[in-house]
C-alpha cells in the first residue's frame, strides 16, 4: 500500500473526549429538549417582531425608568429581532456540540497541481486550436479583433456619462458668504449671542436670498454647529480666535471622515463626537481630531455680528466641508 493510502494514526490531536449524550439516551433526550426550547424562543422572538410591526402603533409610548420615553414599537422590534437571531444561533451551536456526529475525520493534504501529463495535453490543445484558427497567419483578423475588444472595454466608460453631470465646484462651496445671517434650524430665526448660554449648542443654516429654495443637498453641506464656551477655554491661534465671537465658535456639522452628522457634544470635556465611527474633535483647539478615523479637523466658520446684533458669517468656509473626494486627497 502506498504512503498516500496509509491511514495517518497520529495527527497530533489530544485524546478524543466522548460526550455524555453519545452513550446516555437520557442525556441525549435532555439535550434535544434544550435545543428545541432555544428554537422555540427564537420563534417567539420572530412572532414578537412581526406582531409589533403590524399591530403596535408607532405613536404609542411606554415609559421605562432606565430608557425614558421609548417608542414601544421600536423597542419590541429590536427585542424581537435580537431574540430571533440569538436563540436560533444558540440552538444551532448547542445542537452541533451535543447531538450532531462527533466523528473525527483526517483529510490528507495533497499538492494542488495537475499531473504533468494533463498540463502537457492542455498546452498542446491550446496550440492546436490556435493553429486551426489561423491567428498566427491572419494578422488582419488578429488586429481587427484587438480593436473591437479594446473598444468594448472602453464602452463602460462612455456609459458613465449617464450618471449625471459632473459636480464641478459644487463639492467645494456652500451657501455661506460674507454677511450671511445664521438662522436656527429648525425655526429659521436669526440668532444673537445672548440667545446662547455657556455650554449650549445650536444648529444653524445660512439665510438665503429671497426666492431661493433651500435644497436637501445644500442643507447637507450648509449645516453648522454653534457652541458657546468661556473665552479663556480656547486654545486657538490669534487668527482662529478672531473667527469666534464672545466665546461662540462655529464648525461644519459634516464629519470630515465619511460625512455623517457630528451631533454629540460632551459639555464636560468640550468634545464633539461623530456617532458613526466615533471620530472625536476638541472644540477648544479648533475641532482638532483627538480620536477616530477622521484625518482633518472640522472646518471652522468665521462669525461676527451685524449692525443689529445678529450673528453673521465673516466669510465663506476657507476649505471644502465634509469628507475627501477625488479632487481633494487630504
Amino acid at each position: 500500500m502506498s504512503n498516500e493510502l496509509q491511514k495517518f494514526t497520529d495527527p497530533g490531536l489530544p485524546a478524543h473526549v466522548h460526550r455524555k449524550a453519545d452513550s446516555d439516551p437520557k442525556a441525549a433526550k435532555a439535550a434535544e429538549k434544550q435545543v428545541a426550547i432555544l428554537f422555540l424562543l427564537s420563534a417567539i422572538g420572530t412572532v414578537m417582531l412581526i406582531g409589533s410591526y403590524i399591530f403596535v402603533k408607532s405613536n404609542k409610548f411606554i415609559y421605562l425608568p432606565i430608557l425614558g420615553d421609548t417608542n414601544l414599537q421600536q423597542l419590541l422590534l429590536g427585542v424581537g429581532m435580537a431574540m430571533s437571531l440569538f436563540f436560533i444561533g444558540m440552538g444551532a451551536v448547542h445542537w452541533a456540540k451535543t447531538l450532531m456526529s462527533d466523528t473525527e475525520v483526517i483529510a490528507q493534504r495533497h499538492e494542488m497541481r495537475s499531473e504533468p501529463e494533463d498540463r502537457t495535453d492542455f498546452v498542446e490543445t491550446v496550440k492546436e486550436q490556435a493553429a486551426l484558427a489561423n491567428l498566427g497567419r491572419r494578422t488582419l483578423i488578429k488586429r481587427s479583433l484587438g480593436l473591437s475588444l479594446g473598444l468594448i472595454g472602453l464602452s463602460p466608460l462612455i456609459l458613465l456619462r449617464d450618471l449625471g453631470p459632473l459636480p464641478k465646484n459644487q463639492l467645494a462651496t456652500t451657501d455661506w458668504a460674507k454677511g450671511t445671517r445664521l438662522l436656527t434650524d429648525p425655526g429659521d430665526r436669526p440668532i444673537k449671542p445672548s440667545d446662547l448660554e455657556v455650554g449650549s449648542v445650536a444648529q444653524v443654516l445660512p439665510a438665503l436670498p429671497t426666492g431661493t429654495e433651500r435644497t436637501l443637498e445644500n442643507i447637507g453641506k450648509d449645516a453648522v454647529l454653534l457652541i458657546r464656551l468661556r473665552p479663556e477655554d480656547f486654545q486657538l491661534s490669534p487668527e482662529r480666535l478672531s473667527w469666534t465671537h464672545e466665546g461662540i465658535i462655529a464648525f461644519s456639522k459634516i464629519c470630515s471622515h465619511m460625512g455623517c452628522a457630528v451631533a454629540l457634544y460632551e459639555q464636560q470635556t468640550k468634545h464633539l463626537l461623530c456617532p458613526c465611527h466615533q471620530s472625536t474633535f476638541d472644540v477648544t483647539r479648533a475641532a482638532k481630531v483627538i480620536f477616530g478615523p477622521a484625518a482633518r479637523p472640522l472646518p471652522q466658520l468665521a462669525i461676527t455680528v451685524d449692525a443689529e446684533g445678529y450673528l453673521v458669517a465673516q466669510q465663506p468656509f476657507t476649505e471644502p466641508v465634509g469628507p475627501s473626494f477625488w479632487e481633494r486627497s487630504s
